[in-house]
């Protein structure tokens, strides 16, 4: 099965495009490969030309967590080659990007677990902020290529019998593993207004900090989800009642989803009108947990809802969470399509990617001007 994954996935990688041989395409990790092709789309997207782009302080922030390619290639000694090393180490995933572009920014993989795409997007931004970037390429990328990581979490109840990620309601009993990849374009507002760019939406402020010691090395920490979302806000100058959506770490499962509620609605919640909560959502119920590229995934939808002023339904929501008092709390789950009104004042809204480790990060966002 792996031979014929792995060879399908070389053949569909344009290796000559990016000027890489073919047997060096073979022994690349596939997250190189996509991230690389999804980076091309990105810069597309954004109307940059690719090569416009060589020389420059272009910065690369790609969370990637997911070493099996690595592990599953190097199993048999005589099959491993040259190309072995820079194939599957997980720091390449970024460096062989800055390399086919000639990138000379900040080149960074960045493992934080299920948050590493959300905190490549903060490191990003600190990297303009400081000048050391003068445009920035953010995200991530997983693949699942190897069972072995399925099974672990599977004995460790964290996966879902039921096939789906149930954020928030009842039903939750643990997430369902996803495959992706996504990538931001970054810059300064006052470059990318002076350029002409097509500006989706504006990053305001984040925050990454660490659980430390709680019940356990995978166990979240209710008080440092506190504390990153008071961090990201003060950095944004963001009212907290001026927040008029989450988009939740939200894995569905029972000990963390009451948790993450807890803290959104004592930071978020608290002096909101019983008829205006906060609006809570997770792109897990729609996609899976794409670990490493989750805060990419919930990015991305987010930024989306802010352009099409809709915010896309909570699948899988049907009874809430006992253990989360939802009116006491000032939340409410986007349980179906939702138009996002304007009220007077930009849309902004909130992004939280939470580590198994305990690396915890949230970005603000608001709407373009």
């Amino acid at each position: 099965f792996y031979a014929t994954f792995f060879t399908v996935r070389a053949k569909a990688f344009d290796a000559e495009y990016f000027e890489i041989i073919p047997r060096e395409a073979t022994r690349m990790d596939p997250q190189q490969r996509l991230l690389l092709e999804v980076i091309h789309e990105a810069l597309e997207h954004a109307g940059i030309p690719a090569d416009s782009l060589a020389e420059t302080q272009t910065g690369v922030f790609a969370g990637a967590s997911a070493a099996d390619y690595a592990q599953i290639s190097g199993t048999d000694l005589a099959e491993v080659d040259a190309w072995y090393a820079t194939g599957g180490a997980i720091s390449i995933i970024a460096n062989r990007v800055s390399y086919y572009f000639d990138l000379r920014g900040p080149s960074v993989t960045i493992d934080t677990a299920c948050s590493s795409s959300l905190v490549a997007i903060h490191l990003a931004c600190q990297s303009l902020r400081t000048g050391d970037s003068e445009l920035a390429l953010a995200g991530g990328v997983n693949l699942l290529l190897s069972p072995a990581g399925t099974r672990s979490l599977d004995q460790a109840e964290a996966m879902s019998k039921t096939g789906q990620c149930h954020a928030f309601d009842a039903s939750a009993d643990g997430f369902v593993r996803g495959e992706g990849c996504g990538v931001t374009v970054l810059k300064r507002l006052s470059d990318a207004q002076r350029d002409g760019d097509r500006i989706l939406a504006v990053i305001r402020g984040s925050a990454v900090n660490q659980d430390g010691r709680s019940n356990g090395l995978m166990a979240p920490n209710p008080a440092a989800q506190m504390a990153v979302l008071r961090s990201a806000y003060a950095a944004a100058g963001v009212p907290a009642r001026e927040v008029d959506y989450v988009e939740a770490h939200g894995t569905g499962t029972l000990l963390g989803d009451p948790i993450e509620a807890r803290a959104l609605g004592t930071v978020l919640g608290k002096g909101r009108a019983a008829d205006a909560p906060l609006l809570i959502g997770a792109v897990k119920s729609n996609l899976g947990h794409l670990e490493s590229a989750a805060g990419i995934a919930g990015f991305a939808k987010t930024v989306l809802a802010l352009q099409h002023n809709r915010i896309p339904a909570n699948l899988g929501y049907r009874d809430p969470n006992p253990h989360i008092p939802f009116d006491k709390l000032r939340l409410k789950v986007v349980a179906e399509h939702t138009d996002w009104v304007p009220v007077g004042r930009p849309r902004r809204a909130g992004v939280s990617s939470f580590g198994f480790g305990g690396t915890n990060a949230h970005v603000v966002i608001e709407q373009a001007p």
